[in-house]
């Protein structure tokens, strides 16, 4: 008679709350450790990368690999010319993409993959300057950079303690930091970010009031002296529901629906200058179409003239204009 097979049955696992939250506190700690242990060196580092005349190549093996590519994305959107080289790729003709002129960031946690053997060759042939993020100070890929931006040996988060997860988190980090480094070291501003992005949401967010806005004669302009009769016509003509009072080409006042609803009384025997609201609400034409929105809202209001400095009415923005273009 056979004996009863061995009881297999898995441990129960921990409830998942309990596992993420250990997990975000272990890479968290991580994160905190390598701000800690963060060598001056790093200022060395970012001016070397900030004198790199050609593209800034960012190369790593399997999990790193993936890190070094966003590195490279975000570093590339964010005004350094940046670019992602495979290493096994590098081995078979992608090393001509890596010049005198650029630099080099290699990743691994090890410090010994060798897939990296070869463009660490490359760039020790060529004068090429080389950036080591690991967390082996005496591996191979250590000994051998310009600039070594060394890893704390902090714990994995995973129940072996295997998985690359607290150390690729920390290196996509420091390639941040990095990032942004040089982001303020460039300059680099809201304007030139939007360059970078012009599409999806992000980009919508960075629009100006003047990339949307309504020009020329596209704009319902009166006169304070225009009769109310007339006012009304160019309102409804241009089709937003207000109408711009201007003289001497400056804003003076604005007319609305409500203003229209209030002045019932006599309204055609008036002018457009004795119906309008004086000193109105107006936004710059370089301000962030987002913020046009924000004050829209705010204000319940549906449509913002946009005026220069000295008050020269310059355009309109309607609320339809901002969710068009995607601002939320």
């Amino acid at each position: 008679m056979a004996e009863p097979a061995p009881d297999t049955a898995p441990t129960p696992a921990r409830d998942a709350r309990a596992i993420a939250r250990d997990v975000l506190l272990t890479e968290s700690d991580g994160l905190r450790q390598l701000a800690d242990s963060l060598s001056p060196t790093i200022a060395d580092t970012v001016a070397q990368l900030l004198q790199t005349q050609g593209r800034i190549i960012v190369s790593g093996m399997g999990k790193s690999g993936h890190v070094a590519a966003k590195i490279a994305a975000t570093l590339a959107s964010t005004g350094s010319p940046a670019q992602f080289v495979h290493p096994g790729e590098a081995s078979h003709g992608d090393l001509g993409m890596i010049t005198r002129s650029d630099a080099v960031i290699l990743i691994s946690n090890s410090g010994e993959t060798r897939e990296l053997g070869d463009i660490i060759a490359h760039t020790r042939r060529f004068r090429v300057p080389m950036v080591a993020i690991t967390r082996r100070a005496e591996s191979t890929l250590a000994q051998q950079a310009d600039h070594l931006l060394l890893l704390p040996d902090a714990p994995e988060a995973c129940a072996i303690g295997m998985a690359p997860t607290t150390s690729t988190t920390m290196t996509m980090a420091l390639g941040d930091a990095l990032a942004v480094a040089l982001m303020e070291a460039r300059g680099f501003d809201r304007d030139s970010f939007h360059v970078f992005h012009p599409g999806g949401t992000l980009g919508a967010q960075l629009l100006s009031v003047s990339a949307v806005m309504h020009r020329g004669g596209a704009l319902p302009v009166v006169a304070p002296d225009t009769p109310m009769g007339e006012a009304l016509l160019e309102m409804t003509a241009k089709g937003f529901g207000v109408a711009a009072v201007v003289s001497d080409g400056r804003l003076r006042g604005v007319i609305t629906d409500g203003d229209l609803r209030r002045n019932l009384e006599g309204l055609m025997g008036r002018v457009a200058g004795d119906v309008a609201t004086p000193d109105p609400q107006t936004i710059d034409p370089e301000a962030l179409l987002a913020e046009a929105l924000g004050i829209m809202n705010d204000r319940k209001i549906s449509a913002l003239f946009a005026v220069d400095g000295d008050g020269i009415l310059q355009g309109l923005v309607h609320i339809h204009d901002a969710l068009r273009a995607g601002v939320k």
